[in-house]
């Protein structure tokens, strides 16, 4: 790889995206990197993740060469639960593919996957962390608890129609399986971790791993970088992207990403930019309770029949009256 990829995505790594939390006050998104978090947008909350980018690709060793644009189209979905997610995650592709026979222009879907993601355990559900007021050391100790990860899993199918950009036999549905793990560390750093099995029942199954790494720089600007390992008979690679992502409003977020991998055979080099929305004008805020929270709600129940029992007891007739 050039001297100028190296430049260019070292200084793309100073900025980047955040990775998707649960439903807070601004938006989290997915993009522009290919992980996904282990929380849901919202129960009732559509949001839309979507960008175009460029791409080029070299195989030094067969001679082929192909240079496009592509559009991604990314819709989520909080159903039912607050843990619970749907999504489409879909990328079509238009390039010019050249080989030692020719040329060819190629276009087509290059992945659609329809699927669901469940948040299974939140380490900071029904937790109060006791802060001591009058110690700021103690106020600002280390906490060990940072180092649960939330976990979520999906389950999802590809649908394949006519995908030039795969092998043959490639089947028109297969599974896509995948574990997520999140954890939220002090300074504004967050780690999410995808393990997948990808086309598991087809004749070439992927397995991979997928690490983001995300700071937040200040209220709108926010930083990452990702690692992502593949492998299957068909193909093997790993990936490096770095981008940035810029809060415009709430609602609404811009972002930017170049990426490259560790090979020749072949050496793939890509940018892009997008956008993220997000519509909440129907969610619900959820008031999750502590286990404190309950045991004061139980106190006060018990409180309030006490004072009625003493009341009724005062209020009561003792016995008939004699004069």
């Amino acid at each position: 790889m050039s001297l100028i990829k190296y430049s260019i995505f070292a200084f793309a790594m100073l900025a980047g995206t955040a990775a998707s939390a649960q439903y807070t006050d601004e938006i989290n998104s997915n993009r522009p990197g290919e992980s996904q978090s282990a929380f849901s947008v919202g129960k009732s909350v559509l949001q839309l993740e979507t960008g175009v980018y460029g791409i080029t690709e070299k195989h030094n060793l067969l001679g082929t060469k192909s240079n496009g644009i592509g559009a991604e189209f990314d819709l989520r979905w909080g159903l039912f639960y607050e843990q619970l997610e749907l999504s489409l995650n879909s990328q079509y592709q238009t390039d010019s593919y050249t080989r030692a026979l020719g040329s060819e222009r190629r276009n087509g879907f290059r992945q659609m996957t329809l699927g669901g993601k469940y948040l299974i355990y939140d380490p900071f559900k029904n937790y109060v962390e006791k802060k001591n007021v009058y110690s700021w050391k103690a106020a600002h100790k280390f906490s060990w608890r940072q180092f649960l990860p939330a976990v979520g899993v999906y389950a999802g199918v590809n649908l394949n129609f006519s995908n030039p950009y795969t092998f043959d036999s490639d089947p028109n549905i297969s599974p896509k399986l995948m574990l997520i793990t999140q954890n939220q560390f002090n300074g504004g750093y967050v780690v999410v971790t995808n393990i997948i099995a990808d086309k598991v029942t087809s004749d070439f199954p992927s397995y991979g791993v997928i690490l983001t790494v995300t700071k937040g720089i200040n209220e709108k600007w926010s930083a990452f970088v990702e690692a992502q390992g593949y492998k299957s008979d068909y193909y093997a690679d790993t990936v490096l992207r770095g981008g940035a992502a810029y809060l415009l409003r709430e609602n609404f977020q811009i972002d930017g990403s170049l990426s490259f991998n560790m090979k020749d055979t072949p050496s793939i080099f890509y940018g892009g930019v997008g956008i993220s929305w997000r519509f909440d004008k129907n969610y619900k805020p959820i008031l999750i309770r502590s286990g404190k929270d309950d045991k004061d709600k139980d106190k006060d129940k018990k409180d309030k029949k006490k004072k009625k029992k003493r009341k009724d007891e005062v209020e009561a007739p003792t016995g008939p009256t004699t004069k």
